[in-house]
């Protein structure tokens, strides 16, 4: 991905827009840190609507049929003098 500091996207958001339907998302920086990404809309739609329900997601896991010990702590933490 590449970034683009605020200003230089904002002279240059066609550019900017071209590059996130060609390449790919762009992270725009404010200060040095990432502030922002700009998706193609394709992009966008393709994560905004993921494909099957959730339960088909559990189902398709590599990790189906893992036991988990899902069984909760009893501690009630650290003794605290009052």
């Amino acid at each position: 991905m590449k970034r683009w500091q605020l200003q230089e996207a904002k002279n240059r958001l066609s550019a900017l827009v071209r590059e996130a339907q060609r390449a790919g998302p762009q992270v725009i920086t404010v200060h040095g840190r990432d502030a922002a990404v700009v998706v193609s809309r394709e992009e966008f739609e393709r994560t905004r609507h993921p494909k099957g329900a959730l339960k088909e997601f559990f189902r398709r896991s590599p990790l189906r049929g893992v036991r988990l010990d899902l069984e909760r702590s009893r501690e009630t933490g650290r003794k605290v003098d009052l």
